[in-house]
């Protein structure tokens, strides 16, 4: 599946120790290496999601891509930004309905930073509490594993009180 492809490179982008942070998604959309036009195989291929992908956010009105003399499409840095943006909202599980609003709003102009702001806090908050739930459910399969005598890993605090 191209979301995981596209976690796991994402992830394996930030080192085991480097914190979370906006400097860190920034290394993630540095479009320095790439190309100022794309195929939509190339496009498709950087951001580890299929043409289809691409094709079905640009009907859906996320993304304005221009076409060569041959109609074939061109992406651009600004629309390949835009695509990594759109990868990682949907990955966090924003719906399209949202995605549709919010590339609306940028669309629309300066007077809607406020609104956009607005939703991204709301998804952010959505993503704080879908984490929460991963984090209870990761607790719980790890409890299972201990209970049945597998290793938990390093990094898991021991489920046994005798040594903790």
């Amino acid at each position: 599946m191209a979301t995981d492809d596209l976690m796991s490179r994402a992830l394996e982008t930030l080192a085991d120790d480097d914190p979370l942070s906006v400097e860190a998604i920034r290394r993630l959309v540095d479009l320095a290496d790439v190309p100022e036009s794309m195929t939509i195989t190339e496009a498709a291929d950087l951001l580890d999601v299929s043409p289809h992908t691409l094709r079905y956010y640009e009907r859906a009105g996320l993304v304005a891509v221009a076409r060569d003399g041959s109609g074939h499409r061109v992406y651009d840095t600004e629309a390949v930004r835009r695509l990594v943006f759109l990868t990682r909202m949907r990955l966090s599980g924003m719906p399209m309905r949202d995605l549709q609003h919010y590339v609306s709003l940028v669309d629309a102009g300066e007077e809607t930073v406020p609104e956009r702001l607005d939703m991204l806090i709301e998804h952010r908050d959505t993503i704080r509490r879908r984490i929460r739930e991963l984090t209870l459910s990761l607790t719980a399969t790890e409890y299972k594993i201990a209970t049945y005598g597998g290793s938990t890993g390093p990094d898991v605090p021991s489920l046994d009180p005798t040594t903790s």
